[in-house]
């Protein structure tokens, strides 16, 4: 039995390297080649030992890229700040949004609640491109084309769906009869919502944030046809690094690493609300 154990214990520690090392790997070769030139990242066989640089870095910093054909003016860190502001009010403005009408719809029932709640689940699923032609005709006509008002309007199809259901199912599973009790002391509706229902639900509510402002830092087709550069985040920003000369990997890659660290860090630093929200309601009774 021991020789047993030993054997599984040796097989499930390979096993769970092997996974690790498959899934890892595409990150840690694109963070090997924001330290290489072009010139190292293009030899064949590709090369484990190389002199690292930081130029990569530098360029995206300074905003300016050097290529064959001369220095180029990019503003990677403008677009890695618009990616913050868009994210960041996106999220905000779809919890204020969101969270209240997913307490409606966990609590109050009424006739068409639940076609009123899938039409707007249905918004998430859509096709960016089914409404990219209309939104674009409205915003020229609205004077929202290329400002931030309108992109963070267009994020909502993104971030308001997601938690109105997710934050609904973690209000469905907070007892009822805890918030009747609270009511019966002589408590209003809204008291109630405030200290009972958003405390119980904060993990859950948490995590549909963090989905949320994941899914709005890796939009792409909005920002694209909606916005000009400047108000451009980097998923669309890294765009510029394919030049008349050439792709400059190195730049490429250091921008994946720049544009991937914020939210890494903040899904790090949030796991365990992440990890908890996720899990609640997996347990009834």
């Amino acid at each position: 039995m021991e020789h047993t154990s030993l054997l599984e214990r040796i097989l499930r520690g390979i096993a769970l390297t092997l996974v690790v090392v498959f899934f890892m790997f595409p990150i840690v070769w694109i963070l090997m080649m924001s330290f290489q030139t072009n010139e190292t990242i293009l030899r064949i066989p590709p090369q484990l030992v190389f002199k690292p640089t930081l130029a990569n870095y530098t360029a995206l910093i300074t905003g300016k890229l050097t290529t064959a054909a001369g220095t180029l003016d990019i503003a990677f860190m403008r677009n890695l700040w618009n990616s913050v502001f868009l994210s960041v009010t996106s999220v905000a403005v779809a919890l204020l949004l969101g969270v209240p009408a997913a307490y409606a719809f966990a609590r109050h029932k009424f006739r068409g609640s639940e076609d009123i709640a899938f039409t707007l689940l249905s918004f998430r699923f859509a096709p960016a491109l089914l409404v990219l032609l209309p939104l674009t005709l409205y915003f020229q006509k609205l004077g929202l084309a290329n400002t931030y008002i309108g992109l963070i309007w267009v994020y909502q199809l993104i971030c308001l769906p997601l938690i109105l259901w997710i934050v609904r199912g973690y209000f469905e599973d907070i007892p009822a009869d805890i918030e009747y009790a609270y009511r019966i002391a002589g408590h209003s509706w809204f008291a109630t919502f405030r200290k009972i229902a958003l405390p119980l639900a904060g993990p859950g509510i948490a995590a549909a944030g963090l989905l949320a402002f994941i899914f709005a830092w890796n939009n792409f087709i909005f920002a694209l046809v909606l916005a000009s550069a400047d108000k451009q985040p980097v998923t669309v920003g890294a765009l510029a690094f394919i030049t008349s000369s050439g792709i400059q990997y190195g730049q490429i890659s250091a921008a994946i690493v720049l544009s991937i660290t914020p939210t890494l860090a903040l899904a790090l630093y949030a796991q365990r609300y992440l990890v908890e929200g996720l899990s609640l309601g997996a347990v009834k009774g």
